[in-house]
């Protein structure tokens, strides 16, 4: 399917569940091995994260991105101010500790739909949400990425981030941590 590249800036109910989609099918292709089958299954819907991609848009906690050639999207993530406290959008049990990185940008998620990987559409979606946060005065950024996802921090390192030592420990019931890199640019 063809169709020209286009951004939309997440604000109608169609664009949160697509992203609430192309994050669920990111989820079950990307983390299948370091979250609990059990937890997978009960938590990551297709539509798991419509509401709290709702709720940023209407509170401006953060901003949703999408990428969509013609009328399909492609990719996205969500990007703003760096996150600290409770996280509601894993669990209860998670908060970040994101002491030190004050006035700091976060690259707070970010999917590629399974089939459209490889196709450039992710470094896109990357550049745009740095220059956006750029934009919004934000020196530096950061990203967190799953320490075994060889792949998306090559992908990150590609686009000038790098690990700077630090990391989030995050908890999945019944008893899994995973544990997350931070990763670091200038803007």
């Amino acid at each position: 399917m063809s169709g020209a590249l286009r951004f939309v800036d997440a604000c109608r109910e169609e664009h949160f569940a697509a992203m609430s989609l192309i994050h669920a099918l990111g989820w079950r292709t990307t983390y299948q091995d370091a979250v609990p089958a059990d937890y997978m299954a009960r938590e990551v819907t297709d539509g798991r994260w419509i509401p709290f991609f709702r709720e940023d848009y209407e509170t401006g906690r953060c901003h949703g991105l999408l990428l969509y050639r013609g009328d399909t999207p492609v990719a996205c993530g969500n990007y703003g101010p760096a996150r600290v406290g409770a996280s509601p959008r894993q669990s209860s049990l998670v908060s970040f500790d994101s002491r030190g990185y004050e006035g700091w940008g976060e690259i707070i998620s970010f999917y590629t739909h399974p089939d459209e990987k490889g196709k450039g559409y992710g470094s896109l979606l990357m550049e745009e949400m740095l220059r956006r946060l750029k934009e919004d005065g934000f020196p530096s950024a950061y990203v967190l990425v799953l320490r075994e996802n060889a792949g998306a921090r090559r992908f990150y390192e590609r686009h000038g981030f790098r690990w700077d030592g630090t990391h989030e420990d995050i908890p999945f019931p019944p008893d899994a941590i995973c544990v997350d890199l931070r990763y670091t640019r200038t803007l």
